[in-house]
C-alpha cells in the first residue's frame, strides 16, 4: 500500500481516524501537486502549566512535520474566555484578553519544545472573529441545529441533571468548527473527548464548500497513578517545566502495565522499537525496570536532551538504589528559631500551598532527617533535611545573627 511507512507512524499512539481512506487521498494529493498539508491543532491558554498528556496530538503534529507538512496552532483567545465544555460538569469562570495572551506565549514555549518552529503558524482567532458582525455570527449558528447539540454527551447530561449550561457555551463547539475554514484544515488533532467538536469542523468546512478534514483522535493519557487520566489537581502528571530528574523520578513511578501506554503516547520512537519492547515485556525477556528506565532516559531527552536524561538516571540511581541523600539540593535559609513546616515547605516555594503541604502529609509523604511527619502544625527548630515525596528535597539552614 502506498504510504503504508507513513500511516503506519500516524497510526502510532491514535485511537481513531476518520477516516483513513480519506487521509491517503489527501497525502497522495500533496505528493502531486507538492503542496504541504495543514495538520491543525486548537489551544486554549486557560493556564500555561503543560503536562506531557497535553501533548499527545503535538507530537502527532510534529510527525507530520517531519513528513514536510506544515503545522497550524490556533490560539483560541475567543474559546479561551468560554472554556471548552466538553467534560465538564460546571462553568469555567472568565478569562481577562490579557490572561489569554500571557499564558498563550508561556504555552507555545512549551509546544516547540516538540515542534519544528520553522514549520509552524501560529494563528489567533481574534484574526477571523475579531470582524465578525452580529449578521456573520447568526448566519453560522443557522448552518447548526439545536437538536445537534444536545447529541453532545456533555450538553445532554448537564441538560438532564438540571445543571447551569449557558448560551455561549454552545457556541463552542461553532467556533472551533470555523477555526477549520479559517485556515482550511486538512487534518485536525485532538483528544478523544474532542470528537464532536473536530466533526462539527467537518460539517463546518462542508457548508463552506471546502474539502473535509480529517479527524485524528489520540487517548487520554493516564497519570502515573496508572488510574485516573494525567492531571494536576490529582498530583499525578509530569509538567514540560518540570527539571529533568523530576520527569525522570515520575516516570519510574508508573505502574509496569503502563510503559507500552507510556512508550506509545509520550515517546518519539517508532514503532517498530515499540513492538519489540512489547515483545520483551510479554516474554519476560528483560526486567521491566530497565524498560521503564529507557522509557525515563527517553521522555527526558526529549525535553532536555541526552546528557540531561544520563545525569538524571544517575541520580535517581544513587537517591533510591543507594538510599543516599543527593549532594546538591535547594536551600532555605531559616531566620526564626522555629517555623511551622507548612509555611516553612510554601515559602521555601517546593510546595505550592498549604493544602498539598496538608495533603502530603496525610499521604505520609513528608519526612524530616528520615521520621515521617504526621502533625501539620509541627515545628522545624533546627538544621534538618526534609524529604518531599519520592524525589524532592530541601535542606533547613539556620541564618546566624551577628
Amino acid at each position: 500500500m502506498k504510504f503504508e511507512k507513513e500511516m503506519k507512524l500516524i497510526r502510532k499512539g491514535v485511537e481513531e481516524i476518520i477516516s483513513e481512506e480519506e487521509l491517503i487521498k489527501k497525502l497522495e494529493k500533496a505528493e502531486r501537486t507538492g503542496k504541504p498539508l495543514r495538520i491543525k491543532y486548537g489551544i486554549d491558554p486557560t493556564g500555561y502549566d503543560v503536562h506531557i498528556g497535553h501533548l499527545v496530538p503535538i507530537r502527532k503534529m510534529r510527525d507530520f512535520q517531519d513528513m514536510g507538512h506544515t503545522g497550524v496552532i490556533i490560539i483560541g483567545d475567543f474559546t479561551a474566555q468560554i472554556g471548552d465544555p466538553s467534560g465538564k460538569d460546571e462553568t469555567r469562570p472568565h478569562l481577562t484578553a490579557e490572561q489569554v495572551k500571557d499564558n498563550a506565549q508561556k504555552y507555545m514555549e512549551q509546544l516547540y519544545k516538540v515542534l519544528d518552529k520553522d514549520k509552524t503558524e501560529v494563528c489567533w482567532q481574534t484574526e477571523w472573529f475579531g470582524g465578525m458582525t452580529m449578521t456573520d455570527v447568526l448566519k453560522l449558528m443557522g448552518k447548526f441545529t439545536l437538536a445537534q447539540f444536545m447529541a453532545h454527551d456533555t450538553f445532554r447530561k448537564r441538560y438532564e441533571n438540571g445543571l447551569p449550561l449557558g448560551m455561549h457555551e454552545l457556541m463552542y463547539p461553532l467556533l472551533q468548527a470555523y477555526d477549520s475554514v479559517a485556515i482550511n484544515a486538512d487534518v485536525e488533532l485532538g483528544a478523544t473527548e474532542q470528537k464532536f467538536n473536530i466533526l462539527s469542523g467537518r460539517d463546518m468546512q462542508r457548508y463552506f464548500g471546502q474539502q473535509e478534514q480529517v479527524a485524528i483522535l489520540s487517548p487520554i493519557l493516564m497519570g502515573t497513578d496508572g488510574k485516573e487520566k494525567m492531571s494536576k489537581s490529582l498530583n499525578n502528571y509530569i509538567a514540560v517545566f518540570d527539571p529533568p530528574k523530576e520527569k525522570y523520578g515520575k516516570t519510574m513511578s508508573i505502574p509496569d502495565e503502563m510503559i507500552l501506554n507510556y512508550f506509545n503516547y509520550a515517546t518519539k520512537l517508532e514503532p517498530a522499537d515499540i513492538e519489540k519492547i512489547e515483545s520483551q515485556l510479554k516474554e519476560n525477556e528483560v526486567n521491566p525496570k530497565i524498560i521503564k528506565q529507557r522509557l525515563a532516559r527517553e521522555i527526558v531527552a526529549m525535553y532536555h536532551g541526552k546528557d540531561a536524561a544520563q545525569k538524571a538516571e544517575e541520580e535517581f540511581n544513587l537517591i533510591f538504589s543507594k538510599k543516599e541523600i543527593p549532594d546538591e539540593m535547594p536551600k532555605f535559609m531559616r531566620k526564626t528559631e522555629k517555623i511551622v513546616i507548612t509555611e516553612l515547605l510554601v515559602s521555601s516555594g517546593i510546595c505550592a500551598s498549604n493544602g498539598e503541604v496538608k495533603r502530603l502529609i496525610k499521604q505520609n509523604a513528608i519526612s524530616i532527617d528520615g521520621k515521617k511527619i504526621d502533625d501539620i502544625f509541627f515545628e522545624v527548630d533546627k538544621e534538618s533535611v526534609i524529604k518531599i515525596g519520592k524525589r524532592r528535597f530541601l535542606k533547613v539552614v539556620k541564618i546566624e545573627e551577628k
